[in-house]
This record gives C-alpha cells, structure tokens and sequence, in this order.
C-alpha cells in the first residue's frame, strides 16, 4: 500500500499497511504519529491504544492465535478465563497473577486436562506488553476473543473468576475470612520482600488487601472483565443470528464456578476500559 501524501489519510490506512509501516510513511511526511489512536474491533469495540504497543499487540494476538490453534488440534475445548488482574481496589498484582493460574489449573481439572486448554490471560499477557494501558491490553484480548470472523470461532466457553474461586486459591475457610486474611497479609509481610517494599511504599494497606480479597476479589470489580462480559454477550448475540450457530451454539459462560442462567447470555454490563479518544 503506498504511502499517502495526507497523514489523516495514511491514518486511516492503518490497520490495512500494519502500525510500522503507517508510522514509517507519516514521519516521511514530517507528521509523527500520534502517541494514542482509537482502534475498533470487528465487533464494534473501540479503545484509545498507545501506538508504541501497536506492533506488539498484532505480535501477540499472533502468537495466541497459534496457542489455541494448538490445542484445537489436540481436540480439546478452549476457554477463557476472565480475571482480575490489576490492583485496582485494593489487591496486590502478583497475587492476582498467582491466584490466575490457580484458578486456570482448577478449571482445567474440572473438565479435565486432555480434554480442555483454558487461556490465561496472567499467563499469555506477552512479556513485550508490560506498562501497556489497560485499553492496551482489552484492544488485543478482544482482537483475540472475537476471532477472525468476529463470532468467537476459537473459543467454546468463558470462565468469570467469583469469590469463591479466588477463596480456594488464597485456601481461605468457611468463616473468618477477614481475620484469617489479616493474618495472611502479617505473613506475607514478614517473608515477601517485594510485598512489604509495596506495602511501605502505601501501594498498598492491610485493610484495603484484606477487604479486596475477602469481599471484593472477582471480576464484578474489574474494569477488563466488564468489558469482557460484554464481548461474551456480543459474540453470543451474534451467534444467535446465525443459521449456522443459533441459540443451541452460543459460547457456554460460567461466572463463580457455575454456568449463568439463560437471561444472563442477554444482560450487559457497564463498560470498563472500551472508549474512543477524547481530543
């Protein structure tokens, strides 16, 4: 594709030239190419995307592709795991990541390991997206849930990470929770010097990690898993539209270790990190 004399042209070519090169042909122009964009998925979800990340997005939406693609062939079923991430709220990035794969391996072996591959999004981020936005990172992972044909072909269920499975992964009791949590955060302060260099630095508090997993440590409070229970929602939506998919081939969800009732597949949610550019 040719490099096109307007800037605002070459800008609107570039999905189709690939972010190196439309950044390439705008600076031939003497235009740098702006630090953030709006980018729209095929189902119609736009986020405000750091161009630095944009190669780096295409890269790992590549390589994901191919992980799933793997374990299609071995004829396993592919799910999602939608969990938070961030220490939005309270919580301590680590431990969610910790809790992420926990949670995965759970799934895994509740369906059964040569029969289901479950995506972690903690585990399979991309080691080159560290310090990407939240937008950033919804804008890849939405890349990768809609599919190629924008109706979820690669997956065949969602997995919504609730208190309880954040409960079994901290191995928190039937009761107690908020003092047994208290004690976990004294421990952790005591033998993990990364935690307590987060701790002293006010990133983060006792009562604010013991109420975030005790009360809050589910995807209700994420900004990301809003948005992608409304992907869920879309993909399914589109699904029943079709002859080929229909209500009987919606993508099965699952919020808290159970599958949602019928009405759920309908009802969004509040938006966490879709939205254009504000200029």
């Amino acid at each position: 594709m040719p490099c096109h004399r307007s800037a605002a042209v070459c800008l609107a070519g570039a999905l189709a030239m690939g972010w190196s090169a439309w950044a390439s042909c705008a600076r031939a122009q003497g235009t740098t190419p702006p630090r953030y964009v709006t980018l729209c998925t095929a189902i119609d979800l736009c986020y405000c995307v750091s161009g630095d990340y944009r190669d780096r997005i295409d890269a790992n939406v590549a390589r994901v592709r191919r992980l799933i693609a793997d374990n299609r062939k071995q004829g396993k079923a592919v799910g999602y795991l939608s969990v938070p991430i961030s220490p939005a709220g309270g919580g301590y990035a680590p431990y969610n990541i910790m809790a992420a794969g926990d949670i995965a391996a759970d799934v895994e072996t509740r369906f059964g390991k040569r029969g289901v591959f479950v995506l972690n999004p903690a585990a399979e981020g991309g080691q080159e997206m560290e310090g990407a936005s939240g937008a950033d990172y919804m804008y890849m992972w939405t890349t990768i849930l809609e599919g190629p044909k924008g109706q979820g072909e690669d997956f065949d269920f969602f997995y919504f990470a609730g208190p309880s499975d954040f409960a079994t992964a901290f191995k928190l009791p039937g009761i107690g929770i908020l003092e047994v949590l208290d004690d976990y955060f004294d421990a952790r302060l005591r033998d993990d010097p990364k935690f307590k260099a987060a701790v002293d630095s006010g990133a983060v508090t006792k009562a604010g990690f013991r109420n975030y997993y005790g009360l809050r440590a589910a995807v209700s409070f994420s900004l990301g898993s809003h948005d992608e229970w409304n992907i869920a929602r879309v993909l399914n939506e589109r699904r029943r539209g079709i002859a080929e998919f229909g209500i009987p081939n919606q993508i099965a969800v699952f919020f808290d270790g159970r599958p949602i009732t019928p009405g759920g597949y309908e009802s969004p949610t509040a938006s966490g990190d879709v939205g254009r550019c504000i200029r």
